[in-house]
């Protein structure tokens, strides 16, 4: 099980990896994941981008280390990460690694309440997925093309596995809608029918009735 740590923002994680790298001002470190693409990866505020560095500082994670002065531009504070911040940069992303985490999804989100919607309609919008996704992929697998001539292979390892996900998505999307359109996956009659008559199957009241372990952790 993962640690509980005094911040959990994965942005924090980010200004810390690359504050391992150099000693950097807000605006270098912003300027840097712009760079390396790195909001694709990490959800990235900008706006707060300060008000995570001053919390890294606060608990001892980075600290002052100069102040840079280029021409006639205000000077800027250049902040390093400390020992402590190292050690907790590393821990953290081991966790991270090797700690598998309930993330929410909002897509697993939407499948857990898809009943509301009536299985035809389900069949339509998974199609209009699928076709979005299908555009990212190409569009990821034209990205790899082109920094793989590029870059290591250890750089574009984030890529790789977001278009590996997408391309198991399209894959479980197309069998689902198969399901869909067949009439062949389990409770489809009951489905319809609630959406026919606008009543909740017995069945269905049913399954409340019994001791069902949904949870794969809990032990039923």
């Amino acid at each position: 099980m993962a640690k509980r740590r005094k911040l959990s923002n994965p942005l924090a994680l980010t200004v810390m990896v690359l504050l391992a790298e150099r000693s950097m001002h807000p605006y270098e470190i912003a300027q840097t994941l712009r760079r390396r693409g790195k909001e694709h990866s990490v959800k990235i505020n900008f706006g707060s981008l300060y008000t995570v560095v001053q919390n890294l500082e606060k608990h001892g994670y980075v600290e002052v280390a100069g102040v840079q002065r280029q021409g006639n531009r205000p000077e800027r504070t250049l902040y390093g990460i400390t020992e402590t911040g190292r050690t907790e940069m590393l821990d953290w992303l081991s966790d991270l690694l090797a700690v598998p985490a309930a993330e929410y999804p909002v897509f697993e989100t939407a499948l857990a309440l898809l009943p509301v919607l009536p299985p035809q309609e389900v069949a339509e919008l998974m199609e209009t997925r699928a076709a979005a996704l299908a555009i990212r992929s190409a569009a990821l697998r034209g990205v790899l093309g082109q920094l793989g001539e590029k870059l290591p292979r250890v750089f574009v390892v984030e890529t790789e596995y977001q278009l590996h996900m997408i391309d198991a998505q399209l894959e479980w999307i197309k069998n689902f809608r198969e399901e869909l359109t067949d009439g062949t996956i389990s409770g489809i009659e009951e489905w319809k029918s609630f959406h026919e008559t606008g009543e909740v199957p017995q069945d269905w009241q049913d399954l409340d009735e019994q001791d069902i372990v949904l949870d794969p952790e809990r032990k039923g």
